[in-house]
């Protein structure tokens, strides 16, 4: 079937081929690229968001609570601001209030905590669980599908390294007055040092970070077609005017030749290799014009 084809036709099929090969490898390549580069964005929000938190726990064990611990056993109620989590809690909170970061979510996630918000749900306690039978395992993260949003986690374990956490959490006897008056004495008890007791997750909407890095790829993509089809048409006019319409002026010239029409000339005074055919035809048609005149000479 090829055979049957015309040069040009061939030629546009084949650059028709390169044309599509090209688009669907940069394609590939490209959409790659920018889905690392989301994934990348995602997860540096949420790296620099655990880091803060850690920083507000670390100010709240180091500053706050020394400041504030004799006075769990004498306040009528227990300041909680002296809780690294619910310091780290109340921080983010007050973040979330600007519009942008609304759907950010934090949680220390604990299987059995003092403050019933910290409660984790059976998705936190299957990570809760899993950093338990894994003691290696510092970091697990991955995606949720929330309602109306797709967002990224990441989680890492909290586990109690400090025998001064375990005042308010070893038995209902040892822990502060102020805090059996205020959550009871049901609740947030029996730790252990050193035992995974919660998660640290932090989750980051990240539907809107891949909704533009697809409408990146489409804008590139788009603009891509659009270069390469000029290019593919430029190519074709070349290839037509120093090419294709050359060879056909040639074929036109050997067709009157063979009719018998000698005074057709080959004129092509380029010296590419169309140059060089017309250049041979030309030295056929004179030594054919010789033949025949020999010809005709012995005939006589």
């Amino acid at each position: 079937m090829l055979k049957n084809l015309k040069i040009g036709t061939k030629i546009n099929l084949l650059l028709m081929l390169v044309f599509i090969i090209s688009i669907f490898i940069s394609g590939a390549a490209l959409s790659s690229v920018l889905q690392q580069r989301a994934q990348l964005e995602v997860t540096n929000k949420a790296l620099i968001l655990i880091k803060t938190m850690n920083s507000v726990r670390s100010y709240t064990q180091n500053h706050v609570n020394p400041l504030l611990a004799d006075r769990l056993e004498t306040e009528p109620a227990f300041i909680a601001e002296t809780v690294p989590a619910f310091s780290a809690t109340e921080v983010f909170e007050n973040f979330r209030k600007n519009e942008e970061y609304k759907n950010f979510i934090y949680k220390e996630a604990t299987l059995n905590p003092t403050n019933l918000r910290d409660k984790a749900d059976n998705f936190e306690t299957q990570i809760v669980q899993q950093f338990r039978r894994d003691s290696k395992l510092k970091e697990l993260s991955g995606y949720l599908t929330l309602p109306g949003d797709k967002v990224f986690y990441i989680a890492r374990p909290l586990a109690i390294t400090d025998q001064k956490c375990l005042r308010c959490h070893s038995t209902p006897e040892a822990a502060p007055k102020s805090q059996l008056a205020t959550y009871g004495s049901e609740n947030g008890f029996g730790w252990k040092l050193n035992e995974i007791i919660a998660a640290q997750i932090i989750s980051v909407p990240s539907e809107e970070v891949f909704d533009n890095a697809q409408q990146t790829w489409s804008l590139i993509m788009g603009i891509l077609i659009a270069v390469f089809a000029v290019i593919l048409l430029l190519i074709n006019f070349l290839i037509k005017r120093t090419v294709i319409q050359r060879i056909r002026k040639i074929e036109k010239i050997a067709q009157k030749v063979s009719t018998g029409d000698t005074e057709a000339s080959f004129d092509e005074d380029s010296q590419d290799e169309i140059g060089g055919l017309a250049a041979a035809f030309n030295r056929m048609k004179s030594s054919l014009e010789i033949a025949m005149k020999l010809l005709n000479q012995q005939n006589q």
